[in-house]
């Protein structure tokens, strides 16, 4: 499983060009979308998958190794991010370091997540990637402030 999670994270990646706009969704005033405001600890609670647009979507988190579902993402406001294999470790160790921005509603790095935000509100971020294995398919990550 721990091979088709690095996949699919970097069929996410080499996607990237493929995101769509549309317009951030924040529900609480102060949290526009920013390197700053989105700056800090995250937790992976839920990753849905959706291989069309009228698909029945599939919780992939469910499909995810337990050493994989405590691992936090924490985004600096320099730009740079840490992925750390917390709790239960994975072997190999998936702990990872990169670069990460934010441009309007898209998120960018150079590996480890890539997508366009649906909603922010200062403690859940929402982000999907359209095209990520399929064309057409659309993965929805749900993260929560640490």
């Amino acid at each position: 499983m721990k091979t088709t999670m690095k996949l699919v994270l970097m069929v996410m990646a080499y996607g990237s060009t493929f995101f769509s706009c549309k317009k951030e969704k924040s529900s609480e005033p102060g949290c526009a979308v920013s390197i700053e405001n989105l700056s800090g600890s995250y937790k992976l609670t839920a990753l849905q998958y959706k291989a069309s647009a009228d698909a029945a979507p599939a919780d992939y988190l469910a499909f995810m190794d337990d050493c994989e579902k405590d691992d936090i993402l924490i985004l600096k406001s320099d730009g740079a991010y840490d992925y750390n294999d917390t709790g239960t470790i994975c072997s190999p160790n998936g702990t990872g370091h990169g670069t990460w921005q934010v441009n309007g509603n898209t998120l960018t790095s150079d590996g480890i997540f890539n997508g366009t935000i649906a909603s922010y509100d200062c403690k859940t971020l929402v982000f999907y990637t359209e095209n990520a294995i399929k064309p057409g398919d659309k993965l929805t990550y749900t993260m929560v402030k640490q």
